[in-house]
């Protein structure tokens, strides 16, 4: 079966469009028509090199599309089902045997192998050339092979060029708030970036019923939207004291929570530095670059900790409908964060998003999905 994908073949090189075949399905998995994907920062880090991963490879790891094939041994899942795709686990660990499956003992070599752990891959190149896949996903295709345990099934009436983005980045920012740093109502956090995973964390903070809610940037229209989306304060770290102003927002008591999204390692120090008194942060960035505290000053003295939290902590199949549902009672209004563009336009929706111009891009891959009907 032919699949035509946007692939990188080395780092820092654009999206180039090439016609790949599907490998053989195996039993646990299915065939996926992709109708749309987002794009996340983790794409960009791969691409760029901050995150090594063998090339050629398909990325994307938002995608949202309807099965057109199932593996012999796939229960619960029919042809025609609409899915929202997620990452993959090995559902036996003991991890994943109680609730954690970001933790999967076997999380990289699924996740991020490049191909399945028994050494086959799931694309090839018109030459036989084998291409990595990504997440046992890779979105950035109009079809593609997938897990069974990367899928999650929403209702035939839900809008998949809507949902696509809740496979990672939203969901990332959501389980931060509620599973790592187990914010609890009357809390006090600071968000640092308000991209997509700053703003869903934002969102989420909302929803728990945190009492104070910083939003940090450096981009004035961005902590304007994070105004729009709840938060209490806003801090533009360009132009205004940092220190001093979260000292006056929280009566030089500090936050009891922040996230970091930015991977910068000032921000990630400053992260800390804004902690209260048994104040948690947790730096969720994929990127190339260390931060460097004192222990005891940091961290020991003030009782203060430092969570790291994969891909929110969550468990996809409960935690995306869980999103679903709150979008739609208006909790988590997550569509003012997208732009949509179409699969031709992937190297632009790229620079569109590292320019800061645009929040969460979503791609278009099939574009007579609904052609009748407005995007959501």
């Amino acid at each position: 079966m032919k699949t035509l994908a946007a692939v990188i073949n080395g780092i820092n090189e654009e999206y180039e469009f090439e016609q790949l075949t599907l490998g053989e399905l195996q039993p646990d998995e299915v065939v996926v028509r992709i109708v749309a994907t987002g794009i996340c920062h983790s794409d960009e880090a791969l691409r760029i090199g901050d995150a090594p991963f063998p090339m050629p490879v398909v990325l994307g790891h938002e995608g949202a599309g309807i099965i057109e094939k199932i593996g012999s041994a796939v229960k619960d899942f029919n042809v025609g089902d609409q899915v929202v795709m997620a990452y993959n686990y090995c559902g036996m660990c003991p991890s994943c045997r109680t609730g954690h499956p970001s933790s999967c003992n076997n999380w990289a070599p699924l996740n991020m192998g490049g191909g399945r752990p028994d050494g086959s891959y799931t694309f090839f190149k018109e030459d036989g050339t084998p291409v990595s896949n990504f997440f046992s996903q890779s979105s950035f295709a109009t079809h593609t092979i997938t897990n069974v345990n990367n899928l999650i099934k929403v209702d035939a009436e839900e809008d998949l060029r809507l949902i696509g983005p809740l496979g990672c980045g939203l969901l990332t920012g959501f389980g931060t708030v509620v599973n790592g740093l187990k914010a609890k109502s009357g809390s006090s956090i600071a968000v640092f970036g308000t991209g997509a995973v700053g703003l869903g964390a934002l969102m989420t903070a909302n929803i728990v019923g945190c009492s104070t809610i910083i939003a940090i940037d450096i981009h004035d229209s961005r902590l304007e939207t994070a105004k729009e989306l709840g938060a209490t304060h806003t801090i533009n770290s360009n132009t205004e004291n940092l220190a001093e102003r979260i000292a006056e927002i929280t009566d030089e008591l500090g936050v009891d929570y922040s996230i970091d999204t930015t991977g910068l390692p000032a921000v990630m120090k400053a992260s800390i530095k804004v902690l209260g008194i048994g104040g948690i942060s947790a730096p969720v960035a994929v990127t190339p670059h260390s931060v460097e505290f004192n222990t005891f000053l940091d961290l020991v003295l003030a009782n203060r900790k430092l969570a790291g939290v994969l891909m929110g902590d969550v468990v996809p199949q409960l935690a995306i409908p869980e999103l679903i549902k709150f979008h739609k009672e208006g909790k988590f209004p997550f569509e003012r964060l997208l732009k949509f563009y179409k699969f031709s336009e992937i190297n632009q929706a790229v620079a569109d998003s590292n320019s800061g111009e645009t929040i969460k891009p979503i791609l278009i891959v099939d574009e007579e999905y609904r052609r009748d009907e407005p995007l959501a």
